[in-house]
């Protein structure tokens, strides 16, 4: 196969990835990031490093490419969100071990334990609320299953990676059963079968089919920012943010992530990648720019996104819920969350 023709339509970086190890100043990137949040790491990288970043970004597919690629894969990193994807890496056996020294900066519960894979920012869970007829301020998870918000909750398909992210962090706080009895509450305060992605729940808030849904926190810097398409403005100005569980310190996170190729060509100019992603630098980047969290205690967040209110993450480990998702997607599918409410 040429590697260079197939993927040439696919690369965002200058130069093509070839079927052969980089130089010793270029690394190759796989990444399920959007190419407009990797660009401002990768020139910053480049700039202080450099070291020139090759990327292939898609949409689906990369860790079986990597797979079917073995010992001849030219990637040295994969990039990609949420844990789900992030264990699927793990369990293709597509990695080798972060050093110790490389993740250190990095909070125990946002790295493997076997050092698959390491958290590069943190993104929150949350609740969008109409501001016009929501005038709580302080919500838990568990009162999306209250009966005063029957048709009133709109979120996206549960079988999506961010939902059973959160769906796996209940089971791991309350239990298998207590986890099903919430979902069956939730399901039954939906206004309407799951679908979409989490701006249509809040374009669905602002048009007034419903009054709450679940979102991750960046879409509403998205959103606000988006000039492109300003309606998106008008649905960002109809919804305030509500941090669930606050109170108890429990508001679920999830993270964008890094693993280090198997057989990576420039294992070491990867691992100085990582650093990199890792340095107050760069999480400033990540802050700035995608409206995310950094993961490095004492970085602090943009000043947009520290005005959404304060983020008391739930500090259970990644690890564990990454180990109840399959748990988390079979409730999914057993209380038949995606039909929509039974009663």
């Amino acid at each position: 196969m040429n590697l260079t023709k197939t993927l040439a339509a696919t690369l965002i970086a200058g130069s093509a990835i070839v079927g052969t190890a980089a130089t010793a100043e270029e690394i190759n990137l796989y990444s399920y990031r959007q190419p407009e949040l990797l660009k401002p790491l990768t020139d910053a990288f480049e700039a202080e490093t450099g070291i020139k970043t090759n990327v292939l970004f898609a949409k689906k597919g990369l860790v079986d490419r990597l797979v079917s690629e073995g010992e001849n894969s030219p990637a040295d990193v994969l990039l990609t969100v949420d844990i789900g994807r992030l264990d699927a890496a793990k369990q293709a056996g597509i990695w080798q071990p972060i050093p110790a020294d490389v993740t250190s900066r990095v909070p125990a519960e946002f790295v493997d334990t076997d050092g698959a894979w390491a958290a590069l920012s943190l993104r929150a869970r949350v609740f969008y609320v109409s501001k016009d007829r929501v005038s709580d301020t302080s919500l838990s998870y568990a009162d999306l299953a209250d009966p005063r918000w029957k048709g009133k909750v709109c979120t996206r398909s549960g079988q999506h990676v961010y939902t059973i992210g959160l769906v796996a962090s209940q089971v791991v706080n309350n239990g298998e059963e207590a986890t099903k009895t919430w979902l069956e509450g939730v399901r039954d305060n939906l206004a309407r079968k799951p679908t979409g992605n989490d701006r249509a729940q809040v374009k669905a808030i602002f048009a007034g089919e419903c009054d709450i849904s679940i979102g991750n926190t960046y879409y509403m810097g998205k959103m606000v920012t988006n000039d492109a398409e300003p309606e998106q403005k008008d649905w960002a100005a109809s919804v305030r943010l509500v941090f669930p569980d606050a109170d108890s310190n429990k508001t679920h996170v999830n993270i964008s992530g890094v693993a280090l190729a198997k057989n990576a060509p420039n294992a070491e100019g990867a691992k100085k990648f990582i650093s990199f992603l890792l340095s107050d630098k760069a999480q400033a980047i990540y802050a700035e720019r995608n409206f995310e969290y950094p993961v490095v205690p004492g970085v602090e967040a943009s000043d947009l996104v520290k005005g959404w209110g304060e983020l008391k993450a739930d500090d259970i480990s990644l690890t564990a819920i990454a180990d109840k998702r399959d748990e988390a997607s079979k409730l999914v599918d057993e209380v038949k969350f995606d039909e929509g409410p039974q009663n």
